[in-house]
């Protein structure tokens, strides 16, 4: 880091604020790096629910697509806002960036899909309910964290990864086989994906700084304008999109039905531990130390809240971003006020429905291009986390069922179809019941010296 944005001492502290100029250069740094991420979900959520462009929705006026894209920016700023400033008890008062969550697509995706709009209410309702047992865990989280060691979280998240992989081949094939997608599979969805990934790499490894660090983002450019090039961009949702719009309460209604409730406190849960590993992260890197009993709190008070306000719009649920820690090692700068200035371009893009409309431009394939590399990283993440399990009989067995019975039921639901709506419903995400075996099992089963 130059000299002029302070010594080190001062860079380590994160009530330190650097000259304005650098400071907002790095929070326009940590937007980069997470930008990608944060809008997937919108769209993955929405294309799954039949609202994406060419959709009756859309020729009627009405852009889900676009509005959940605005939302996701919007409130992923508030929430970046809440967390690095502060609220009484709410958010950490830390630089920590937060997005809406990919953790919650294998509960979300099929509680929505090919369902339509009327779907969004019981998203909706089950966002709320997640919300508010997040906010719950902030009073206990210190005493829980016992239950989600490196075993436990490291199998939850590559399940999560797991899940999603279908979804990033689907995407880059060209939508959905059983859509009946014309050309699936054909030579120019897949053309539009590689090169996605291809700029990607490119940048990811050869670019420095924040050319390596905006590698997704860049690849969705570049596949955005291969895609142009191949007349496969629609414009229509830019031209109907205004230029400033604020977001409408309860946007899709809300329907709370206990299987979504179920499933989003169960994920609300591991989210709750990552978001204490990322907490974690960030104090190790900026200022060498583990983070304070208030910090932990705060974060995951922080991640309620995000996730309540974001329902209440008709949002996703919203969570910190790994990427972002990341950035904190790399730049060595810890001011919570470096990613307070990152977060207002957030809230401004959010408020801007035009922007949104530009991200529900992409084709899906150029998505699944960007996708395919962000889920490989998810399973990558939980392969780390398994790194640092001791790999005894006991904890093989844990690993092993997890995994068996979790993508074997997600990938045959037909083998539920006796079950009652609700056990169906949660069983065939696979996620659930990986989660609830990896946890039963590791307070269950004693460790064997």
């Amino acid at each position: 880091m130059p000299a002029s944005l302070g010594t080190s001492e001062q860079l380590r502290d994160p009530n330190y604020m650097p000259p304005v100029l650098p400071a907002a250069a790095l929070g326009i740094q940590h937007v980069l790096a997470m930008f990608a991420s944060n809008v997937a979900v919108a769209v993955i959520v929405a294309s799954a629910a039949g609202l994406g462009p060419g959709s009756a929705r859309e020729a009627a006026g009405l852009p889900e697509m676009t509005y959940l894209i605005q939302v996701s920016m919007l409130f992923a700023g508030i929430a970046t806002l809440l967390q690095s400033l502060g609220a009484g008890p709410v958010g950490a008062r830390l630089p920590i960036v937060h997005g809406t969550s990919f953790a919650f697509i294998p509960i979300m995706v099929p509680l929505v899909a090919g369902k339509g709009v009327e779907a969004m209410a019981v998203l909706t309702g089950g966002v709320l309910a997640g919300g508010l047992f997040h906010v719950a865990l902030g009073a206990v989280i210190g005493r829980i964290r016992f239950a989600f060691p490196p075993l436990v979280s490291g199998t939850v998240v590559l399940m999560i990864g797991l899940t999603l992989l279908p979804v990033g081949i689907q995407y880059a094939a060209g939508g959905s086989a059983l859509a009946g997608t014309p050309g699936y599979g054909g030579w120019r969805s897949w053309s539009m994906a590689l090169v996605v990934i291809a700029v990607t790499l490119v940048f990811s490894f050869a670019g420095r700084g924040v050319w390596s660090l905006a590698a997704v983002l860049i690849g969705l450019i570049a596949g955005w304008l291969y895609a142009l090039a191949l007349g496969q961009v629609s414009f229509a949702p830019v031209a109907q999109a205004g230029w400033l719009a604020a977001p409408v309460p309860l946007r899709f209604g809300v329907e709370f039905q206990i299987a979504a409730i179920i499933g989003f406190c169960l994920m609300a849960m591991v989210s709750a531990v990552e978001t204490v590993g990322d907490v974690s992260g960030v104090t190790k890197a900026g200022a060498d130390r583990l983070p304070t009993d208030r910090e932990v709190a705060g974060v995951t008070y922080g991640n309620g809240f995000a996730t309540l306000l974001a329902g209440a719009f008709g949002g996703l649920p919203s969570t910190s971003f790994s990427q972002n820690v990341g950035l904190i090692a790399i730049t060595g700068v810890m001011s919570r006020y470096v990613t307070a200035l990152g977060a207002l371009f957030l809230v401004l893009c959010g408020l801007v429905p035009k922007a949104g409309a530009v991200v529900a431009s992409l084709p899906i394939e150029v998505l699944g291009g960007a996708v395919m590399v962000m889920f490989g990283l998810v399973c990558a993440a939980g392969i780390r986390l398994l790194g640092d399990v001791a790999w005894s009989r006991r904890n093989m067995t844990i690993l092993g069922l997890a995994l068996s019975v979790g993508l074997g039921l997600q990938q045959e639901p037909a083998a539920l179809q006796q079950l009652p709506e609700l056990a169906r419903v949660l069983l065939s995400t696979g996620l659930v019941p990986a989660a609830a075996i990896a946890i039963t099992l590791n307070l269950a089963l004693p460790e064997r010296g």
